[in-house]
């Protein structure tokens, strides 16, 4: 009985570790055999809290991911105080990657009155400690779309003092490096200092281990690398120490969504620079970004019936021709990339921007605040002056989070489970 007890157990391990893991060296991510890994990913947020605690679901999702031909899921909010290893198992069979949000609605780092504590740090500590067990987690994001305007810049400071903390915590227990990056808000006012600010200064330990960016600007058949904008947001990475990729993407008007995009993103001008892209979303919800559908939408008047009238769970049935359409655009693509082997890092981190009034206020490589330190016009003056951040409440002591921001969290969650939440909440 120990005996076949003990098999079972080490069949379940070797279930979850088979899959290859992934690591960052320059500017590009590796798998664990030494091949230069590109992301072919779809956003994965079914249910508000955690859609990765139903192995039933997971099996179905997994196996029409593979038809797609996606390698990695993105995950916006899980409970870290639960077992994952069944769903994890699932997807590493599927040779299928997870990237995940550290945050949740009531611990992400707000861009008004920014605040890192050791609550929020706790909490994001314990995402980590269930999902490091997993070789196929691929990376953790630290925030999404915190930064959305130029004087709301000054959070900068708070979102890399938390890649700081996590990335300590991740060492201290001897974790394997689990890459730790950020997914911003495309704003091209403020995106190339933000992308630049996150990965500058020679202290590897408080910059981020990648960028990515939501964007959604290759828009119907007409659009192209140019008119898109893709060139210049290539122009702006040439150089770039870290990886770089597109945490979403896809967008919806004019239709038909023939994914075009793709075939630029893992093309010859943009694949040296590039890692891939997660595109938004996997479930059909009112903002219609879905690539499949559990059923036809109904009354959410009506009694059982979800908030918003969007089941989420059952056998998901490809919406045409959007998933067709990413479906046959990833299976010619297949991008080589160099061998790790191959592969010597020469770029160097960028300088840290320089204060700009209204675009950039973050002036230079400033000292990142300690935890719990509290935000007030001391330490903005500071941040603003390139200065050390240096001001009152220094100790680490916890402090209530903001309620969250639904417009910011539009492209990071979508506005169909958004609503879902809230009414979840008004239920609760």
């Amino acid at each position: 009985m120990r005996s076949a007890l003990f098999s079972c157990l080490l069949a379940g391990l070797t279930a979850v570790s088979a899959i290859s893991n992934i690591s960052v060296k320059g500017s590009k991510f590796f798998t664990s055999d030494g091949d230069q890994f590109f992301i072919k990913g779809v956003a994965y947020q079914l249910v508000p809290d955690d859609p990765l605690l139903d192995n039933t679901q997971c099996k179905l999702d997994a196996s029409l991911m593979q038809k797609l031909g996606a390698n990695t899921i993105r995950v916006y909010h899980v409970d870290g105080a639960q077992d994952h290893t069944d769903c994890m198992s699932t997807f590493a069979d599927a040779g299928i990657y997870l990237f995940v949000d550290l945050d949740t609605f009531s611990t992400q780092i707000e861009q008004d009155a920014p605040h890192w504590n050791q609550s929020q740090l706790s909490a994001f500590e314990q995402v980590m400690d269930e999902f490091q067990k997993y070789n196929n987690t691929a990376g953790f994001f630290v925030g999404n779309e915190v930064l959305t305007t130029g004087n709301g810049s000054v959070a900068a400071p708070y979102v890399k003092a938390a890649a700081r903390d996590v990335k300590a915590y991740r060492n201290s227990k001897n974790y394997r490096d689990i890459p730790v990056g950020y997914s911003a808000a495309d704003i091209a006012s403020l995106r190339p200092m933000l992308q630049n600010y996150l990965a500058c200064g020679t202290n590897s330990s408080e910059s981020l281990d990648f960028f990515s960016l939501n964007a959604y600007e290759w828009c119907g058949t007409s659009s192209s690398y140019t008119i898109s904008g893709y060139s210049e947001l290539t122009a702006n990475v040439t150089s770039y120490n870290i990886p770089i990729f597109f945490s979403e993407t896809g967008c919806i008007k004019p239709r038909p969504r023939t994914f075009e995009d793709q075939a630029a993103i893992f093309g010859d001008q943009m694949t040296p620079y590039w890692s891939g892209a997660i595109v938004y979303e996997w479930i059909e919800e009112a903002n219609d970004y879905g690539l499949v559908s559990y059923g036809q939408k109904v009354d959410p008047t009506a009694s059982g019936a979800p908030p918003d009238g969007y089941t989420r769970s059952g056998t998901p049935t490809p919406i045409s021709p959007d998933f067709s359409y990413l479906s046959n655009q990833w299976k010619t693509l297949s991008p080589s990339g160099v061998k790790e082997s191959d592969y010597t890092p020469t770029l160097t981190p960028p300088p840290c921007p320089a204060y700009t009034s209204g675009v950039w206020e973050v002036n230079g490589g400033v000292s990142l605040p300690s935890l719990g330190q509290t935000f007030d016009a001391a330490i903005q003056s500071s941040i603003t002056k390139g200065t050390a951040a240096s001001g009152t409440g220094a100790a680490a002591t916890p402090t209530k989070t903001g309620a969250a921001s639904v417009g910011k969290e539009v492209k990071g969650m979508s506005l169909g489970l958004v609503t879902v939440m809230l009414t979840f909440f008004w239920w609760m």
